[in-house]
């Protein structure tokens, strides 16, 4: 236990699930209005679009934590997938037909690509073979951060406090990150993106406590999944 100590954060800092899933969506929401709505050289510009490079990874992070926790995967890639459908219009809407297409669609490859790494893993070097064809798919069809997007979830998935070896044990006044490994073989993906967001996006993952939080229920889920299309509407509108 005494050699986890720098790798340990005070209990009151620690975030749940809920928590992380706000910062995302505040974050997607800053960047996109950035992206959309002012010109590079105004102010702000690129204190918003840094801030807005946290909601990708976290929400990589969040679907990999998500898959390992449904009881019913198949129906949570349908629900990303069905976002996703809903979602295209006013991504076409601000982005034209311009050959690409919008996040969810690579949160829902990622899901299709941890379904096939968990049905073939006991055949060893054809589960990457899998996985790295969904990866090439989200490439082809240019959803919005392609194969880094897909490969970032995989990462995620594996290197998951569950999936690899059990982490120590909290203690009363601190716990250690179980995303330690996460991060640093996700962090070059994200630094693609810049460097100053991968960093608050490690960040943020680093303080995840692996509980679900405040958002429950049906009703709480699906409103979370509307944010994405709505946010993107709302937008459009206002160009």
């Amino acid at each position: 236990m005494n050699n986890t100590a720098s790798f340990s954060i005070p209990l009151s800092l620690r975030a749940s699930g809920s928590a992380l899933k706000i910062i995302a969506i505040l974050s997607m929401v800053a960047d996109h209005c950035a992206y959309f709505l002012m010109e590079p050289d105004a102010p702000f510009y690129g204190v918003l679009r840094s801030f807005g490079r946290i909601a990708f990874p976290v929400f990589a992070f969040l679907v990999a934590e998500g898959f390992a926790h449904s009881r019913d995967r198949m129906r949570y890639f349908l629900i990303l997938a069905f976002s996703g459908m809903v979602s295209e219009i006013p991504w076409l809407m601000l982005n034209g037909a311009d050959g690409t297409h919008n996040v969810m669609f690579t949160l829902a490859l990622g899901v299709a690509a941890l379904a096939v790494f968990d049905r073939l893993c006991e055949h060893g070097p054809l589960s990457f073979v899998g996985v790295s064809g969904m990866a090439a798919l989200a490439w082809w069809l240019g959803t919005d951060y392609d194969w880094r997007g897909v490969l970032m979830i995989f990462l995620f998935y594996i290197l998951r406090h569950g999936t690899m070896r059990p982490w120590l044990e909290r203690s009363s006044t601190h716990f250690p990150s179980q995303a330690l490994l996460q991060i640093i073989f996700t962090f070059p993906l994200m630094a693609h993106y810049g460097i100053a967001g991968a960093m608050l996006a490690s960040a943020v993952i680093f303080l995840y406590d692996g509980t679900r939080g405040f958002i429950r229920g049906n009703a709480a889920k699906y409103a979370f999944y509307s944010v994405y299309p709505a946010h993107l509407l709302l937008i459009a509108a206002l160009i």
